[in-house]
C-alpha cells in the first residue's frame, strides 16, 4: 500500500477476485492494494484484460472479492451486507460507466434526479440539487433533453453529474472516456480533475487513455489482473 495511507478514505489490502475454480479459474485481479486520498486522482490502467473493470467493481462493492477488504471511511465493503451497500451507494460512491447508462425516456435532469428519488427527497430539494449539479458539470439550459438530444461529451457530462448529485466521497469511473473523441475526452476529464479538487472527493478512474494517465496523482498498472511494479517491461 503507498505511503503515508492513514487519511486515505479508500483503501484495498490483498485485494483478490478469482471465477471459477480448479483447471477453469480465471484470475480478475490478484493480491492489489492500493489507497487514495480526499482530493486524490487515481489512475488505474491495463490493456484490455488487465483486470481494471473487475477492481473498479470491488472498490465501488458492486462485487465481492474472493480475497482481501475494502474500505470506505469507517466501511468494511468487502463484507457489508445489502442494506449497508445500499446505503453505501446511495450516500457515498458515485459510479461512472463508460457506456454512460443513462436511461433513454427520461430527460437530463430526471436522470441526475434519480438517486435522489432513491432516497425519497422531497421535490424542492431535489430540484435544487439537480439544477446546481448539471450546472456544475455545464449543462444549463440542456435540463429537458433526453440522451438521444445530446451529443457523446454531454451524456458523459450527465452521468457525471448524476454520481455527484449528492455529497460524494468517492468516485469511480470506469473508461469514461472510451466513447468520446480525443478533445470531448479532455473537456470531460478536466471537469472530473476540477470536481475531485473541489469537492475533496477520491476518484479513482480505469482507462489507457495517456491523457488521463498524466493527469492522475497516482498511478496503478495491472497486468493480468497484478499490479505491475514500477519500471517492469514487458
Amino acid at each position: 500500500m503507498p505511503e503515508a495511507a492513514t487519511d486515505a478514505i479508500l483503501t484495498a489490502e490483498g485485494l483478490t477476485r478469482h471465477y471459477g475454480s480448479g483447471d477453469a479459474r480465471v484470475v480478475g485481479c490478484e493480491d492489489v492494494s492500493l489507497a487514495v486520498r480526499p482530493g486524490e486522482l487515481l489512475v488505474v490502467r491495463g490493456r484490455s484484460g488487465a483486470g481494471k473493470s473487475t477492481l473498479l467493481r470491488l472498490l465501488g462493492g458492486l462485487d465481492r472479492p474472493t480475497a482481501g477488504t475494502v474500505r470506505i471511511g469507517a466501511v468494511d465493503v468487502s463484507g457489508a451486507d445489502e442494506d449497508a451497500l445500499v446505503g453505501l451507494h446511495r450516500d457515498v460512491v458515485g459510479f461512472v460507466h463508460q457506456e454512460f447508462g443513462l436511461l433513454p425516456t427520461l430527460t437530463a435532469a430526471e436522470n441526475v434526479g434519480l438517486p435522489l428519488r432513491v432516497a425519497r427527497r422531497d421535490a424542492a430539494e431535489r430540484d435544487a440539487r439537480v439544477a446546481q449539479a448539471l450546472a456544475s458539470v455545464g449543462l444549463e439550459g440542456h435540463e429537458n433533453q433526453r440522451p438521444g438530444q445530446l451529443s457523446g461529451g454531454q451524456q458523459q457530462r450527465v452521468a457525471i453529474a448524476r454520481a455527484l448529485v449528492s455529497p460524494r466521497s468517492v468516485l469511480i469511473a470506469d473508461e469514461p472516456t472510451g466513447q468520446l473523441d480525443s478533445e470531448t475526452g479532455a473537456q470531460v476529464m478536466d471537469l472530473v480533475v476540477a470536481l475531485t479538487r473541489e469537492r475533496d472527493v477520491a476518484t479513482v478512474v480505469a482507462t489507457h487513455d495517456p491523457l488521463v494517465i498524466g493527469m492522475a496523482d497516482h498511478v496503478v498498472e495491472l497486468r493480468d489482473g497484478r499490479v505491475r511494479p514500477a519500471g517492469d517491461a514487458d
